[in-house]
């Protein structure tokens, strides 16, 4: 994981451990320290504990003490929140991103797409899922709702190591979207069906990811009674 050095240092750090969590990087209940995260990153430890504190108020990272931090372990019950809010935000923020689209972006979310399909046909996990998240959120930033976006920054930030685990139990080979069915909507300037779209990738989503999750939790669990 690289540090971007045009930016100022405790930004570029928080957004690269952001991004490390988001793609899977870390799996959950792996643990970390902030010494540890620092040689990661070739950086001091004040902007890592800066980055630390960022992500725990958005629930990307929970604290153990003894300056260690893991990503959480997502039980069930945690999962069906964060999916009930994706299946909220994320499509109205799909609706919202319609009135916004140029042809420019309709041909940059296209050769995302194909990427995606790329990835999936090689097995490539760190391509699919980088193209992922830049199909998804390449459109909910064209909804100019920074709220939203903000809620949706944070539901992918908690979801997204499990989304890794998948990926890695399964490979890609059988991984579902409805890319192709958001954009076709959002040509056609359909704000419902590109929302009704967008809802039926992530209910995809959810049906793929429950399961393995709730494993996670439940081994771990047991290793700790």
């Amino acid at each position: 994981m690289q540090v971007d050095h045009k930016m100022p240092e405790h930004q570029a750090v928080y957004e690269a451990l952001r991004d490390g969590i988001l793609l899977g990087r870390f799996a959950p209940g792996q643990p970390m320290t902030i010494q540890g995260l620092a040689e990661q990153f070739g950086v001091g430890m004040t902007p890592i504990r800066e980055a630390i504190r960022r992500l725990t108020s958005e629930s990307a990272l929970e604290t153990l003490g003894n300056r260690r931090v893991i990503v959480p372990i997502l039980t069930q019950k945690q999962l069906d929140d964060i999916y009930f809010l994706r299946l909220s935000v994320e499509p109205e923020l799909a609706r919202r991103a319609v009135k916004n689209v140029t042809e420019q972006h309709i041909n940059s979310l296209h050769e995302i797409d194909r990427a995606i399909n790329d990835a999936i046909h090689s097995g490539d996990i760190n391509a699919y899922l980088q193209n992922n998240k830049d199909f998804h959120f390449g459109i909910y930033e064209l909804a100019d709702s920074p709220v939203l976006m903000r809620i949706a920054q944070s539901l992918w930030l908690q979801v997204g190591p499990s989304l890794r685990f998948v990926c890695g139990r399964y490979g890609t080979a059988n991984l579902p979207d409805k890319h192709a069915d958001i954009l076709g909507a959002i040509l056609n300037q359909n704000t419902e069906l590109a929302a009704s779209a967008m809802r039926e990738d992530l209910e995809q989503g959810v049906m793929l990811v429950a399961e393995p999750s709730a494993a996670i939790f439940d081994q771990n669990y047991s290793k700790s009674q």
